[in-house]
């Protein structure tokens, strides 16, 4: 899978992508991840990628002609070529005004080929971006973060997981919070004792069908408590609100 990345923030990419699965995903070939630097495509000496709103208004807004020009020259397509563009690419745009991510819109983001993430900053990126060359747009969460490059790395991280090879038991993938439309039962290791503190009995009793009951029963209540939003649903996962 090949996932480029649109942001004005390029190294904020290069830790998180050297490090745990995907680190390992992306060393293995399993999943390629470009980063491209919008401001190559800014305008004057500056390399200006942003302006103050029409109508008014607090802030900046990012310009259409560098974000445009990045994805369409990064990937290989003309400005008179979108069409064709938004046919083979999934061009995702993190907003807060994008649907909310959860997982069964990750695991459709991980069957695709290629996908393509504009990270925006300041109050925005102008709408015609969103309008004439992204294919989609996403949000993480119902809170503000400083930049979209945030939300890429964990709509990445959240995909790589889901791509054969990356996790090394499959099964665990089935059992995880929201696979199953609930939050995943409490985990314990060792010592069966700490300050007094003991793990459930039913995890010690090698009743293998005792331990799935209790497990079960023991994600309900959870999610009843902390998520009840869930229950009865197929699939969920986490919400999208970042400062793009």
């Amino acid at each position: 899978m090949r996932i480029d990345v649109f942001t004005i923030f390029p190294a904020i990419f290069d830790s998180p992508l050297r490090e745990g699965l995907l680190g390992k995903a992306i060393e293995g070939g399993i999943l390629e991840v470009l980063v491209h630097d919008i401001r190559d495509f800014g305008r004057g000496k500056h390399r200006q990628v942003d302006d103050a709103p029409f109508g008014g208004g607090a802030g900046m807004v990012m310009k259409p002609e560098p974000v445009f020009e990045a994805v369409t020259s990064s990937l290989g397509y003309g400005l008179d070529e979108l069409e064709r563009l938004r046919e083979e690419v999934e061009v995702v745009m993190l907003t807060p005004r994008g649907e909310r991510l959860d997982q069964r819109k990750v695991a459709d983001m991980a069957a695709l080929p290629h996908l393509a993430l504009i990270c925006g900053r300041y109050e925005g990126i102008d709408e015609r971006v969103l309008e004439h060359l992204c294919t989609s747009a996403l949000s993480v969460g119902d809170y503000v973060l400083s930049g979209g490059e945030f939300a890429a790395l964990v709509l990445i991280d959240a995909v790589a997981r889901l791509l054969p090879g990356v996790v090394g038991n499959r099964e665990s993938l089935e059992e995880e919070s929201f696979s199953g439309g609930m939050l995943e039962y409490p985990q314990y290791t060792r010592p069966a004792e700490y300050l007094g503190w003991r793990v459930p009995e039913v995890l010690l009793s090698g009743d293998h069908g005792a331990v799935e009951r209790w497990r079960r029963e023991a994600a309900r209540a959870y999610t009843e408590r902390v998520r009840p939003d869930l229950l009865g649903s197929e699939s969920a996962g986490g919400s999208g609100k970042e400062k793009n």
